[in-house]
């Protein structure tokens, strides 16, 4: 009840200010996009969900069985974002609403709905040099960062599923350097807490300690198109970027460090381990062609969660081993686009977890953009090279 009037309030506020200022509201700009006439802060207002259906066959031996069907609203999301006091100071808020974005109650975020996405400030306070603090994306894997709203596929890779390092709360420290000509570097460091988003029961273990640096040797993408799938701007000449993460969640008490199972004794005491992730990507684009890549490995000191006389094992494991994405596509003048995947994940035999392989293809029809557009795609799955699964998932988006 409390949630559905803060909304109520919000849209109320987002009426009364334009009916003061006159602010561009054109499709995929914000629903309300205002500044203030004294130029002391700025909003923008921008709802956004998407809607799919998914169809999937299994393979029982013979042949594939009847396929099951499933209808959801995968993401419907409330965003603002803009500046404070000074263009320098700058924030973001997101909200979720769909199932699957307000999931995972636990009694560490006092078994409530996660509603808050992003909550986070972002100061420009000398040159090239951020300070970001609050909850936010980590800066891990590309794909992770790149935004639900501006995927090439229906969704992320299982490489990101099951590796990637996701929302946290703490600071971070972000820096760009100029080495000569076009030649970019952006260096990203952050220390938080390392369980997770809208977790208030915390610090269980210890902290989580991220750090990326991205090599960008022909300059910066069209509308940070290094961190949008596609290439909807039609780079003119070859842009790259490379970069690799290195995360150490120290005394991890979780079974993928940010997400999984608490790893919970008998006695309500939790299992601590070091993990290690490390993520190796790239970003690609030229004339419609793009392309992304990345690699994964995730380690652990002992995967084997025990109780507290150290041989007895809880059952729970740690999610360690690597993964492989690559990943392409080309977008017609039509903005038709053509895209595939190919993704392997290996785990570690002592996780118990089979090695697997997913092959996708998919059409894409963008409207405006990633803002309103139409998605599909085929996947074709093998678990350890016998259990077989094909999927059809068909989807579109609308972002305000």
């Amino acid at each position: 009840m409390k949630f559905k009037i803060i909304i109520v309030a919000l849209f109320l506020f987002a009426i009364n200010v334009t009916a003061q200022e006159i602010s561009d509201t054109s499709f995929g700009k914000g629903l309300i996009n205002f500044v203030a006439k004294d130029s002391s802060f700025s909003i923008k207002f921008a709802p956004r969900f998407q809607v799919r259906s998914v169809s999937s066959w299994d393979y029982n031996g013979n042949q594939y069985g009847s396929p099951e069907h499933n209808f959801i609203v995968r993401r419907a999301r409330l965003k603002f974002d803009g500046f404070a006091y000074s263009p320098k100071l700058k924030y973001k808020i997101e909200l979720g609403l769909s199932n699957r974005d307000i999931s995972g109650a636990n009694e560490f975020n006092r078994n409530t709905p996660r509603y808050i996405l992003d909550a986070v400030i972002m100061w420009n306070f000398a040159g090239n040099w951020e300070l970001w603090a609050g909850q936010t994306k980590l800066p891990g894997n590309v794909e992770r960062v790149v935004s639900s709203a501006n995927l090439q596929l229906i969704d992320r890779s299982l490489l990101n599923s099951r590796f990637n390092i996701d929302r946290d709360l703490g600071i971070q420290l972000r820096h760009k350097t100029k080495l000569g000509g076009e030649f970019l570097m952006r260096e990203k460091f952050s220390i938080s807490q390392g369980e997770g988003r809208n977790v208030t029961e915390g610090n269980e273990g210890g902290l989580q300690y991220t750090a990326r640096l991205e090599l960008l040797p022909f300059g910066t993408f069209k509308s940070k198109g290094d961190y949008s799938q596609s290439d909807l701007k039609r780079e003119l000449k070859p842009k790259l970027m490379f970069g690799i993460t290195y995360n150490y969640n120290q005394d991890a008490v979780r079974e993928r460090g940010f997400a999984g199972d608490y790893m919970i004794r008998a006695d309500g005491s939790i299992y601590e381990t070091d993990q290690t992730t490390i993520f190796a990507d790239a970003m690609f684009k030229y004339n419609g062609f793009s392309f992304m890549g990345e690699y994964a490995i995730r380690t652990a000191d002992d995967e084997i969660a025990t109780e507290i006389d150290g041989s007895t094992p809880t059952g729970d494991i740690v999610l360690t081993g690597n993964a492989l994405n690559l990943q392409a596509g080309y977008l017609f003048k039509s903005n038709y686009e053509i895209a595939a995947r190919f993704t392997t994940v290996n785990y570690e035999s002592i996780t118990g977890a089979l090695p697997t392989e997913q092959y996708t293809i998919g059409v894409n029809k963008f409207l405006v953009g990633h803002k309103l557009k139409v998605q599909s795609d085929l996947s074709y799955t093998t678990l350890d090279g016998n259990d077989d699964n094909i999927t059809f998932r068909l989807g579109f988006d609308i972002h305000f």
